[in-house]
């Protein structure tokens, strides 16, 4: 484990980036059951695997260390983007944030990074009928686990998902998450230095 400030490499493995100042981040945001937790720890190993330093920070994890006295999801939402932005100013190289929904809460993640970080925003959907099936299988989900829940989440995700103007748009209804990390990945490599 490195401590302090270390110089950067001078390649970044997934951007190309030279004598990057910020680390990249990875907003992979959407609807409940998208993928969207699959898809960054997933996403996470592969920039590892590749040389990255990289931290997954996921909006669950974050609420779930104050279940079951959590004050609310906008207390939830606020530890997440001051983590987030707490681990793009150490010597990372990517930092995956997961678990924003809306236009609104992925504009405070781009907000609270440091200057020069470069984003990538992922807009991560299925359909209604996956979605619900996923949540039915998982048995830490709660609320999302009921229909009518689910369908007024995904009947507004379309309007949230062309408000937040995603860079790329992964949809997990028949791509498996390593054609998702593939995607993310080749995004990444694409960016201009």
């Amino acid at each position: 484990m490195t401590t302090g400030g270390p110089a950067r490499p001078a390649e970044h493995p997934a951007g190309g980036r030279k004598g990057a100042a910020a680390p990249l981040l990875v907003v992979l945001a959407g609807p409940q059951a998208s993928g969207k937790s699959a898809l960054a720890s997933a996403l996470g190993a592969e920039l590892r695997r590749r040389g990255e330093r990289v931290a997954v920070v996921e909006l669950d994890a974050i609420a779930a260390m104050a279940l079951p006295t959590l004050p609310g999801w906008d207390e939830a939402h606020a530890v997440f983007e001051a983590v987030v932005a707490l681990w793009a100013r150490t010597d990372l190289t990517c930092v995956v944030a997961e678990g924003s929904g809306t236009a609104p809460e992925v504009a405070r993640l781009v907000r609270v990074a440091p200057p020069g970080t470069a984003v990538l925003t992922v807009a991560v959907t299925t359909d209604l009928p996956t979605a619900h099936a996923r949540a039915q299988e998982d048995p830490t989900r709660g609320v999302s686990k009921d229909l009518a829940f689910l369908r007024g989440v995904y009947d507004r995700w379309p309007r949230e998902r062309s408000a937040m103007a995603p860079d790329l748009v992964v949809d997990t209804t028949a791509a498996d998450v390593a054609d998702g990390v593939a995607r993310v990945v080749d995004a990444l490599a694409a960016r201009p230095s």
